[in-house]
């Protein structure tokens, strides 16, 4: 499975390299992340819990950064396991500085094998791109907060002001990931998206909400 995408994050490159470079940060972006710990020098542990069609379970991972080039660029290698299976993955994301934003791009190449992996390619792909697109609007989302606090910084009220509206529009000043409900809603809307054609799109969308909000009331109420 290939995966190749670009993102604008609206923040100049020195706080999107310090976002991607902290665990802790990254931990809290990840839709259904539960934490990313160091383990050694630029490796990192991660816990995800995702849901691919009937496939659900968690994942544990170790991560491993490489030809570090700051503030531009690094190499990535992910080795996960869990009870759906595994996933082998290697790849790069660099970024490149645009007045006050910051343009990522990211290209790699993952190995899948297990449960997950019966899917079909179609929808493990389509999956894989609704869980990195929620995760880079989640990092943006944290670095508005970031640019402000940054502005507050250089002094003035105007600035501390810009510091409270954009905690209003995140409603916190740290980014909280979705609810798994939250979850599967939004990537079943993107399946949706990439596999169903327009006109058919709409109704399939809500009966599927209503059905992933029917199963979660009878799982947990």
């Amino acid at each position: 499975m290939k995966l190749q995408g670009e993102y604008t994050f609206d923040a100049p490159q020195h706080l999107v390299w310090e976002a991607v470079q902290d665990p802790d940060v990254l931990g809290s972006v990840l839709p259904g992340g539960e934490g990313v710990t160091q383990t050694g020098e630029n490796e990192y542990e991660s816990k995800l819990k995702i849901k691919v069609g009937p496939v659900q379970g968690k994942f544990t991972g170790n991560i491993k950064l490489s030809n570090i080039s700051p503030p531009n660029s690094y190499d990535i290698e992910v080795d996960g396991k869990g009870a759906p299976g595994f996933v082998k993955a290697n790849g790069s994301l660099s970024l490149t500085g645009q007045s006050d934003a910051t343009l990522l791009t990211y290209q790699g190449e993952a190995k899948v094998g297990g449960r997950i992996a019966s899917v079909g390619q179609r929808l493990l792909d389509a999956s894989a791109k609704s869980i990195i697109k929620q995760s880079l609007e989640a990092l943006n989302a944290y670095l508005q907060v970031q640019v402000a606090k940054e502005k507050a910084a250089a002094g003035g009220e105007a600035a501390a002001e810009e510091v409270a509206e954009a905690v209003a529009e995140t409603k916190t000043p740290e980014y909280v990931p979705p609810t798994q409900t939250e979850l599967a809603v939004n990537v079943a809307k993107d399946v949706a998206g990439e596999l169903i054609p327009a006109q058919y799109r709409l109704p399939l969308i809500i009966g599927g909400i209503i059905l992933v909000l029917v199963i979660f009331y009878f799982i947990f109420f």
